[in-house]
């Protein structure tokens, strides 16, 4: 018996899930006073984790790739933000593996462009994480330059150390098991996601090797922004909002107060939608972030419950938390009372995209 194809998705979504929580904790470890072999090996418990959601993100990118097709989720990105995050996502590795991580940009610091930040940071993560397996010691360079023109970004993108860049479609799986056989099943995955990428963006790829390590060059060219992102200061909530977050998993939990706290919100914790009901009714709280599926009472029910208290406890906003948000699955969830979705695993920018949407409806619906 072949085991359906969404039991995978589920499976790898989980594991992802979990991933998650084990960077929010080692995050936790890192900031506390450990003594120096502790904090050692607290860095090396957070990179190999890192290591595994890159890989289970690439992974999943590539299956929906194969099925669904290429889809965007194009943002207003400060293209200077999104190397400082290259930097930050590959400099543990690098340093790990003996090798020197350099990375700059090239162009107007402010230029802002329309495209997908998790999709052009995946372009960059499969060439340097082939690069930084490469060349195990030395330099690997990285750099982004833009060149802004009456309504389009023009980014080039290098990464010298990377290699195998001629990858022709007849012979993939070939060229697949030999970065793997060198490198390991991670560094295949993230590179061939990158080649991908970079086609189906319409992009071109090619390589440089002039008396050193191979440099590999895509090219893209992206819509200029209209609107300009704001930066996390801006965003920042001028008062404090305090957030109830419901979820039966502890992980889950710290997870989403973690991510909280990095937006400036305070945090009280419930185990079930009974006890989420039970908080909601004092009123003290902006936010509350819900579960779908927990035991004793599920999120929905919960939300429910919630806008049947009567008064203004019954108008916090609530936003749920759920691996599954299918368009009709969030439609369930808008039509029970509840302001918007967010998808398991969290990130950050949507997490925060969210939260400022449902406060600013109901500060409007205040304000009326």
């Amino acid at each position: 018996m072949s085991l359906p194809a969404f039991f995978f998705d589920r499976v790898t979504s989980e594991i992802l899930q979990q991933m998650e929580g084990a960077l929010a904790l080692t995050s936790q470890l890192e900031r506390m006073r450990l003594a120096p072999d502790a904090q050692a090996c607290v860095s090396g418990v957070s990179e190999a984790a890192e290591g595994v959601r890159r890989m289970l993100g690439s992974a999943i990118a590539l299956r929906k790739l194969n099925t669904e097709g290429l889809i965007l989720e194009p943002e207003p990105l400060r293209l200077r933000e999104l190397v400082d995050e290259v930097h930050s996502r590959w400099q543990p590795a690098a340093a790990l593996s003996g090798v020197t991580l350099l990375v700059s940009y090239d162009g107007d610091p402010d230029v802002c462009a329309m495209g997908d930040r998790t999709r052009l940071l995946q372009v960059f993560d499969g060439l340097v994480g082939e690069a930084v397996a490469t060349m195990r010691r030395g330099a690997v360079e990285a750099s982004l330059r833009t060149v802004v023109t009456a309504d389009a970004v023009r980014l080039e993108g290098r990464v010298r150390g990377a290699r195998n860049t001629v990858w022709d479609d007849a012979d993939l799986e070939s060229h697949v098991r030999d970065v793997e056989g060198r490198y390991g099943l991670d560094v295949a995955i993230g590179a061939l996601l990158s080649r991908l990428l970079v086609a189906d963006l319409g992009g071109a790829l090619r390589s440089e090797a002039a008396g050193g390590p191979e440099t590999v060059i895509f090219a893209l060219t992206l819509p200029l922004a209209v609107e300009t992102p704001q930066t996390e200061e801006a965003t920042a909530a001028e008062r404090s909002v305090h957030v109830l977050v419901v979820d039966d998993n502890a992980t889950n939990r710290m997870v989403a107060q973690a991510l909280c706290e990095m937006f400036d919100c305070t945090c009280e914790s419930a185990n079930d939608g009974a006890e989420a009901v039970e908080a909601a009714k004092g009123g003290r709280f902006d936010l509350i972030l819900m579960d779908i599926k927990m035991p004793v009472m599920d999120g929905v029910a919960a939300t429910r419950a919630i806008r049947g208290l009567g008064g203004p406890a019954s108008q916090v906003p609530i936003i749920a938390l759920t691996a599954n948000a299918e368009p009709e699955d969030a439609e369930g969830y808008i039509a029970a009372g509840m302001n918007g979705v967010v998808e398991k695993p969290m990130k950050p920018e949507h997490l925060l995209a969210a939260l400022q949407a449902a406060l600013g409806e109901s500060e409007a619906a205040a304000a009326a």
